[in-house]
Formats: structure tokens, C-alpha cells, sequence
């Protein structure tokens, strides 16, 4: 099986993984899911994917990013690199605020950061940055009321079921409320800075600690995943899953069911499954993000690559 054209510096990486799938299955233990070797191959490559994601998000920070990307209403808004230049200019707040943003709306192959964008910049009349709204964020709750039906794009596919209608059951105004009511009055970088003093230093504990005090209407377990992983990734807490989080996943659990089990449905507890994963990443060593991400693409079309963006 051959990668995708634009992807040839990938070929070995994704050999190797391939390699060590087949030899994890002949002597550590059985990957019924993927004894086949389009299966295994399919799985490596979704392992391959999800490590250029992550890969994707390490060269945006590497460079330096311009003012414009961090725009809404520049005409060149990205962002991804919006954060970047907000971490690089040492506003933490508004980078985190970015990361929720980011998350709750999460970005469709269809029309990208769009809604993302014209929400943040107010339809071209300014930017609702965290100060503004965590001040007062009745004033964007009002906004929104207002224009919502003149904002444009989509939600992502992971939050398919938000609204921006105001007297929805999943009303932006709901989750904007107890999003601003868990990080507290004096911000994201006091916040955090309490739970790593609470926690210890482990990434890992961290992560499970912030996980478990999410308290985010309508961030169930995948945006709370989503948002903290994209936390760590930009440094903005000193943070990595150390678990895949398969209590209450659809999408992961089924992967890994069907590649330890070799059914989607496969009799397995969320803690075996869990000790399974762990020991794969001990062999392959990509990290539960990449694993958590690659399992679940990869059981939605187990023996056919499919690059899923969105």
C-alpha cells in the first residue's frame, strides 16, 4: 500500500511502523484486527497521519507568525497560527481562549476556521478577545443573539450537534457561561498554574486532573480531549495524555476493540483496553494523542486509507 502522493518523505516512518505492528502481534500480543497486512498497513498509516498532525503543530510554532494570522478580519486569519502568536508574544490568555474557540467549534473540511472567524471577529467589527468576554460575556452572548443568523460556515464534524441559535439546548451562550466559569475570574494562566500546584509536575496527572474538572456543557469526552491536548501542544500547560480516555469514546474504543479483539463489539473493559494500548505505545512509542487519533479513524474503514481532516 502506498501513501498518499504528497506525503514521500513518510514512506519509511510508515514502513517501520508497519514492521512493528506485525512484530508486536507475533511476540508481545495478537492484533487480530490488523493480521492482515492491508489492515496493519491501513492502521500504520492512520498512526503516520496522526503523527503529521502533530508534527504540523510543532513547525507552526517553530516560525515566527505575523500579527495578521492572529486577525479575524485580516483576510489571512489562521487559527492555528493565531495561537502561535499569541504564545510567542506571551499572551497566554488569549491563546488559551483561541484553544476553546477552536474546540468548540472545531474546523469542517467544507469551510475551515470560518465560523470560528467571523464569531471572534465580530462579522469585520473587531475581535472578542478573552479580556473583553471574560469581563463581561453577556455583551458576546447579546452579540451572538443578534448576528447569528448572518454567520457563515459550519461546526466541525465532532461537534455536528451545536447550534448557534440562541434558544437551542447546546446555545453558545450556555457553553461561553461555564466555559469562563471553570477557568475563574483571574484567568487561564492562574488557573492552570493552581492545578499544576494541586497535581504535581507529572504532564500526565495534569492532564487527567484538568480532564476531570472540566466542567464545560456540552464538552463531552472527545472536546475535553480536544481542548486539553491542543493545551499541551502549545505549551500553554505542561501537559500530555497519559491515558486514551475510553470511557465514554465511540470511535477509539471500537478501534482498539477491533484491533485486540478483531470486533468492533469485542468483550473487553475499558481498563483492559487501556492496558493493551500501553503497551503497543511502549513498542511504537507515538503517544495516546496519535494513538487515540489513529485508532479512531482507522476503525471507521479498517483495510482503506482515508485522510480524514475534519
Amino acid at each position: 500500500m502506498e501513501l498518499p502522493e504528497m506525503w514521500p518523505t513518510r514512506q519509511l516512518q510508515h514502513a517501520q511502523i508497519s514492521s512493528a505492528l506485525q512484530t508486536f502481534s507475533a511476540s508481545v500480543r495478537n492484533l487480530p484486527g490488523a493480521s492482515g497486512n492491508l489492515a496493519r498497513d491501513t492502521l500504520a498509516m492512520q498512526l503516520v497521519a496522526s503523527l503529521r498532525r502533530e508534527d504540523y503543530y510543532r513547525r507552526v510554532q517553530e516560525r515566527p507568525v505575523t500579527a495578521r494570522r492572529a486577525d479575524p478580519n485580516s483576510g489571512t486569519f489562521d487559527a492555528e497560527r493565531a495561537v502561535a502568536y499569541h504564545m510567542q508574544n506571551g499572551n497566554v490568555e488569549e491563546a488559551a481562549w483561541l484553544v476553546f474557540l477552536m474546540t468548540h467549534f472545531a474546523r469542517p473540511a467544507s469551510s475551515g476556521w470560518l465560523r470560528l472567524q467571523q464569531v471572534y471577529g465580530r462579522l469585520g467589527a473587531g475581535v472578542w478577545d478573552w479580556q473583553t468576554v471574560s469581563n463581561n460575556p453577556q455583551a458576546m452572548i447579546s452579540w451572538l443573539a443578534a448576528n447569528w443568523m448572518n454567520i457563515g460556515g459550519k461546526f466541525g464534524n465532532h461537534r455536528k450537534y451545536e447550534s448557534l441559535r440562541p434558544n437551542s439546548n447546546r446555545s453558545f451562550g450556555d457553553v461561553l457561561l461555564s466555559y469562563v466559569g471553570w477557568i475563574g475570574p483571574t484567568g487561564h494562566q492562574a488557573f492552570f498554574a493552581a492545578k499544576i500546584q494541586q497535581t504535581g509536575n507529572n504532564p500526565a496527572t495534569i492532564f487527567d486532573a484538568l480532564y476531570r474538572s472540566m466542567s464545560v456543557k456540552t464538552f463531552g469526552r472527545l472536546a475535553k480531549f480536544d481542548y486539553l491536548a491542543l493545551i499541551g501542544r502549545y505549551g500553554i500547560a505542561p501537559i500530555e495524555p497519559g491515558s486514551a480516555y475510553f470511557k465514554g469514546a465511540t470511535g477509539p474504543a471500537s478501534g482498539a476493540r477491533l484491533l485486540f479483539t478483531g470486533s468492533r463489539t469485542g468483550a473487553a473493559t475499558e481498563a483492559q483496553l487501556q492496558s493493551w494500548v500501553d503497551e503497543l505505545d511502549a513498542h511504537l512509542h507515538v503517544g495516546m494523542a496519535v494513538m487515540e487519533d489513529a485508532l479512531c479513524n482507522w476503525q471507521k474503514t479498517p483495510t482503506a486509507f482515508v485522510h480524514f481532516k475534519g
